[in-house]
């Protein structure tokens, strides 16, 4: 990983003690709300987010119809007949949601996201082990735009910037919210949109974001977010850790069983490890199997 520069070290934190304590309390499997002091910046302006996703390569840049139901599947999601630079300085009248992925990508975003990381990183490494591959993303969402029902595969903490929204988290691990057989398709190269029921919703954690606040969410834990009545701009810090790979490549490996006919187990939660099953895949994937 990268190092931080001397400059960023004298910089007041954007988690303070309180904050630090709570995240070490519910990391890593434990949805949470933090505190942050992550005053206006230069690099998240409208106008600098638009001229990154002008920059970043397509393939890194994803937005559409703000106006989505929760449960919508992948395939029905519609275009977005905007460029990404018009949607996001048109953001507040687009009905648009934008995500600007790998934001580490740009040197000065890359520095901006690994002093933040820093400041956990040694909670964090504590209970994980060795912080990996560590990547940012940046949503910024129309009044009333909906993240659809989904999950993802890295820790991540959700700063929010500007606006206000409401997100719906599911326990990490649990087949009612994420059945088994979706992980491991998702592993294997399918979507992370996931399938809603009605009655979830009454059975979710709703958290309210404003600015000054974040949440933590562990690593494939179900969630959907419904941005407030004014434009939205959050930052997503997220990383990897040996545990996390392991998981992912259980559920591949779990997911390649079950084609032959076989019900495999569930990979177990932290702080279980499935050393074996994740060493079975990767072995599977050299070979081209």
């Amino acid at each position: 990983m990268n190092q931080i520069s001397s400059k960023d070290s004298f910089r007041p934190h954007v988690f303070g003690d309180d904050s630090r304590r709570q995240f070490d309390s519910c990391y890593p499997e434990q949805a949470g709300l933090l505190d942050h002091q992550m005053a206006s910046h230069e690099l998240l302006t409208l106008d600098a987010l638009a001229e990154l996703g002008t920059a970043l390569p397509a393939s890194s840049v994803e937005y559409n119809p703000g106006d989505l139901p929760v449960g919508i599947k992948p395939e029905d999601v519609p275009g977005n007949v905007l460029t990404i630079g018009d949607t996001i300085r048109m953001i507040d009248q687009s009905a648009s949601w934008a995500v600007l992925k790998n934001i580490e990508q740009m040197p000065e975003y890359e520095a901006l996201l690994l002093s933040l990381l820093a400041e956990i990183r040694p909670i964090l490494e504590a209970k994980t082990g060795q912080m990996l591959k560590p990547q940012g993303f940046i949503f910024v969402s129309s009044p009333d735009a909906v993240t659809p029902y989904h999950f993802d595969p890295e820790h991540n903490i959700l700063l929010q910037l500007r606006g206000e929204k409401w997100m719906t988290t599911f326990p990490a691990g649990n087949a009612r919210y994420a059945p088994d057989e979706i992980h491991e398709g998702y592993h294997l190269g399918g979507h992370r949109n996931l399938v809603w029921q009605d009655e979830f919703e009454a059975e979710g954690t709703r958290h309210h974001l404003t600015p000054g606040k974040a949440i933590f969410v562990p690593v494939m834990a179900p969630h959907f977010v419904k941005v407030g009545p004014e434009p939205s701009i959050s930052l997503s810090i997220t990383w990897r850790s040996d545990w996390s790979f392991e998981e992912a490549d259980a559920r591949a490996f779990n997911g390649w069983l079950r084609k032959r006919g076989l019900n495999p187990r569930a990979p177990g939660r932290f702080p279980a490890r499935n050393r074996a099953k994740a060493f079975a895949w990767r072995v599977l994937r050299k070979l081209g199997g």
